[in-house]
C-alpha cells in the first residue's frame, strides 16, 4: 500500500494544529483581521488534505498513480503559497502569491476531480474490475 494517505492526514493534521494556534491567538488578541488566512488554512490545509486522504485510502489503486504523487505536491504548494498571500493581501503588501496559490489550489482540485473520474471510488473501482466477466453457461 501507498504511503500517499499518510501524507495526506499528517499535513492535514500540522494544518489542523497551526489552524488551532492560530485561531487561540487570535482570540487571545482581539485581532481578526487575518481571520479569512486562517479560514483557508483550515479549510484547504485541513479539510481538504483530510478528504483527499480518505479518498486514497479508499482507493489504492488511484493512490499508486504518479498523478496522485502530482496532487498531492499541488496541494501542498497551494496551501503554502495560499495562507501567507491571503495574509499579504489583507495586510495590503501584495496580491500576487494570493492568486498564484488561488490558481495552484484550482489545478489540484481539477487534477483531484480527474483522478476521481478516472478511477472512481474504492478498491474495486477500476475499469477493469468492474466489467462484466463472462461466465460460462452450465
Amino acid at each position: 500500500m501507498t504511503r500517499l494517505p499518510t501524507l495526506f492526514y499528517a499535513t492535514a493534521a500540522i494544518c489542523a494544529l497551526i489552524g488551532m494556534a492560530w485561531g487561540i491567538q487570535m482570540s487571545a488578541s482581539h485581532n481578526h483581521l487575518l481571520a479569512p488566512a486562517h479560514g483557508h488554512l483550515n479549510l484547504i490545509g485541513f479539510v481538504a488534505m483530510a478528504i483527499f486522504g480518505t479518498y486514497y485510502a479508499l482507493s489504492p489503486q488511484a493512490a499508486e498513480t504518479r498523478l496522485a504523487g502530482a496532487h498531492y505536491a499541488l496541494s501542498l504548494a497551494a496551501v503554502v503559497l495560499l495562507v501567507p498571500g491571503i495574509a499579504l493581501a489583507i495586510t495590503e503588501r501584495t496580491e500576487v502569491l494570493a492568486q498564484i496559490g488561488s490558481l495552484v489550489a484550482l489545478l489540484a482540485m481539477l487534477l483531484f476531480a480527474y483522478i476521481v473520474l478516472r478511477h472512481g471510488v474504492g478498491a474495486a473501482s477500476s475499469p477493469r474490475a468492474t466489467t462484466p466477466r463472462a461466465t460460462p453457461a452450465e
